[in-house]
């Protein structure tokens, strides 16, 4: 009796133990495999697999799964969107049972792979079904060996990725440090081109710990463009709270489109770098200063890319702005074969554009960049460069909105006036309609004989011009214009050798040129022309002086780029030693001839010459003109015309120093 007793409180204890013991020698942890794989497939909204399962319990958990795959959607080729040879996970289990919060102090991905594919509709394996935000806390990521295959068509994209943890370097030599970094290589095409490119940056743990922003360190080449950005985020997953330098270099900033969907015109050689940071949902690149071409440049440029379209703002400066590096604006190469950096391709073509018969810039203003983007942009050149340019400086206010440009104004300084334009382009159709005004207010006639380092001047040049007009390039928006130019000036004077040379007034061009007189009084002058498809036609072109009254007539034909124009000169006086003979400028735009009118310069120097046979004396007849003054009908023409429009040809006074 008494072993009975002995016996069956043994076996109560025995048989719960053994049970426990059997259930440890013999569990297996892969049973719980189509639990992990359902929990995880629900979680995705893919096919999860896992080949086996292990757990290492204690006060935190270690969790590894091996050979982890994760399926490519339905409409996608057989295979896995991604594969792990091993993922292990450690759960705070303590921490969990005092606080119910979901703990992950380390995860660790052995050898991931990731094929990342687009198809030719847009539709992607990347998007994943999260079900929102996790309340998970995630601790240190450790990532070795991971590869990523991305082929994004819509983007002419396929590069390779090599992804891997690593310790950071300790700031101190010979130190250690707790801190570990994300390393991301990349290799391949995007948009066509060749990229290259490495990030650094710091361990998951700062992602969202704001008391330790979240280091950047980025690299980039894409073509002949690099990128490099550094800095910190106190959120990187909302790119807060950014302290980041960005430097952009490289030899057209017309390639930074697809890197920033900005579109921007060709430029020569540039190397820009600011401040960016991100807030109210804007990119702002900032107090960035550089060189475009010849140029400076400094400024702020903000983006929007929430928008239908993305939305830029941009305050823009130069001190110093050579019109050459502008070219792209209105579709000519920018730059010249001077100009530093340029890339081998680039000269090839500035030889290219001098080499063509062609002055009128072809080149078609791309439609869908047009649309790209919303922009509004301010300039300001501070002083245009050359000796030869009568410019002294520029503004320019410009807006697109859904395909449409608005200038309002772009203003060129001339000593103390202006040449003043607005224009408004509609690309929202497939041609480009467009309507454009320049007024010439007060136009220093000293700053445009200045630029010729030959003659002189004084007085004032005013007038209007507009053009309502379609095409795609500033040559066919010419070539098919309508509208009329009108130009006056009231008083003044000019060099008396350049009246003189005009006529080829031969004797007055002599003492001019000996410095009896220096210049000529400007009676008054109006040039008037009409445009009609193309076609510049003179309405009146007469330049009264105190020395010559000339005549101009002919047209310039803006759709094959001609000219036809015939300046005649005659005296103002009586004068002696005058071959007067009409001076023809004919031929292409960009390179026309100017020569006096053969015909009537060898009948007057054949009379000459056979009177001088005859009679020496009577040799100077056919150079003898009595003169006519025509300053009554300039006078009278001028007067014709609204007082709004003859103040702008009034000289600006000078402005007095101060005492």
């Amino acid at each position: 009796m008494a072993a009975r007793r002995f016996v069956k409180p043994l076996l109560l204890v025995f048989i719960p133990v053994a049970a426990i013991a059997a259930v440890v020698a013999f569990w297996n942890w892969d049973w719980l495999i189509p639990i992990v794989q359902g929990r995880a497939s629900s979680m995705l909204g893919r096919e999860v697999r896992i080949e086996h399962l292990h757990v290492q319990l204690g006060r935190v958990t270690t969790v590894s799964a091996d050979d982890v795959r994760i399926a490519n959607p339905a409409g996608f080729p057989e295979g896995d969107f991604a594969r792990i040879a091993r993922l292990s996970a450690k759960a705070d289990v303590i921490g969990y049972i005092r606080s119910r919060e979901i703990v992950l102090p380390e995860i660790a991905l052995e050898r991931p792979e990731v094929q990342a594919l687009q198809t030719a509709d847009g539709k992607n394996n990347y998007t994943l079904a999260l079900g929102g935000e996790s309340a998970v806390k995630i601790g240190d990521l450790h990532i070795s060996d991971g590869q990523a295959h991305v082929v994004i068509p819509t983007l002419k994209a396929d590069f390779a990725l090599r992804i891997a943890t690593r310790e950071a370097p300790a700031v101190v030599p010979g130190t250690q440090t707790t801190d570990s970094q994300i390393v991301v290589d990349a290799k391949g095409t995007y948009a066509g081109q060749p990229v290259t490119g490495q990030l650094v940056g710091g361990a998951l743990l700062s992602l969202r710990d704001a008391q330790h922003p979240y280091p950047v360190d980025l690299k980039l080449a894409h073509g002949a463009t690099h990128v490099r950005l550094t800095g910190t985020l106190t959120d990187p997953l909302t790119f807060g709270g950014a302290d980041l330098k960005l430097e952009l270099a490289g030899p057209d900033m017309r390639d930074l489109y697809h890197l920033t969907g900005i579109p921007i015109p060709e430029t020569p050689a540039y190397r820009v770098s600011g401040q960016l940071d991100y807030a109210d949902h804007k990119f702002r690149f900032r107090d960035f200063r550089g060189v475009v071409g010849s140029s400076d440049l400094r400024g702020t440029i903000e983006e929007d890319p929430g928008q239908e379209r993305p939305v830029v703002a941009a305050d823009l400066a130069s001190a110093k702005v050579d019109l050459a590096d502008l070219g792209g604006f209105i579709g000519t190469t920018p730059g010249r074969l001077s100009t530093a950096n340029q890339s081998a391709a680039q000269k090839r073509e500035l030889a290219r554009t001098e080499a063509s018969p062609k002055l009128l810039p072809e080149t078609p203003i791309s439609l869908p960049k047009l649309r790209a983007a919303d922009v509004k942009l301010r300039y300001h050149g501070e002083h245009i460069l050359g000796r030869s340019v009568p410019l002294d400086n520029l503004v320019v206010n410009l807006s697109v909105m859904n395909g449409k440009i608005a200038l309002e104004p772009i203003s060129f300084g001339v000593g103390r006036g202006r040449i003043a334009g607005t224009a408004v382009l509609d690309g929202s159709g497939d041609v480009i309609r467009a309507k454009a005004a320049v007024d010439f207010e007060h136009v220093d006639v000293a700053r445009l004989m200045a630029a010729t380092h030959t003659f002189g001047g004084a007085g004032a040049i005013g007038g209007h011009a507009d053009i309502v007009t379609s095409g795609n390039s500033l040559a066919q928006m010419l070539g098919n214009g309508d509208g009329g130019a009108r130009l006056l000036m009231i008083g003044g004077d000019l060099s008396a050798l350049l009246v003189d040379l005009s006529g080829l007034e031969f004797g007055n061009a002599l003492l001019s040129a000996l410095g009896l007189p220096q210049r000529t009084p400007v009676e008054c002058m109006i040039a008037d022309f009409s445009l009609q498809k193309g076609l510049l036609n003179t309405r009146t072109l007469l330049l009264v002086t105190k020395e010559a009254n000339v005549h101009g007539t002919g047209s310039v034909n803006l759709r094959n780029e001609t000219i036809d124009y015939k300046l005649n000169t005659e005296a103002a006086h009586f004068s002696i030693g005058s071959l007067h003979a009409p001076i023809d400028i004919k031929g292409p735009l960009k390179s026309p001839s100017i020569r006096p009118e053969v015909g009537e310069l060898t009948v007057r120097g054949g009379v000459a010459g056979a009177l001088a046979v005859l009679m020496p004396p009577l040799a100077i007849l056919p150079t003898i003109e009595f003169g006519q003054d025509e300053s009554r009908e300039c006078a009278a023409r001028i007067s014709s015309i609204g007082a709004s429009e003859r103040a702008k040809a009034a000289p600006v006074p000078a402005r007095r120093r101060g005492r």
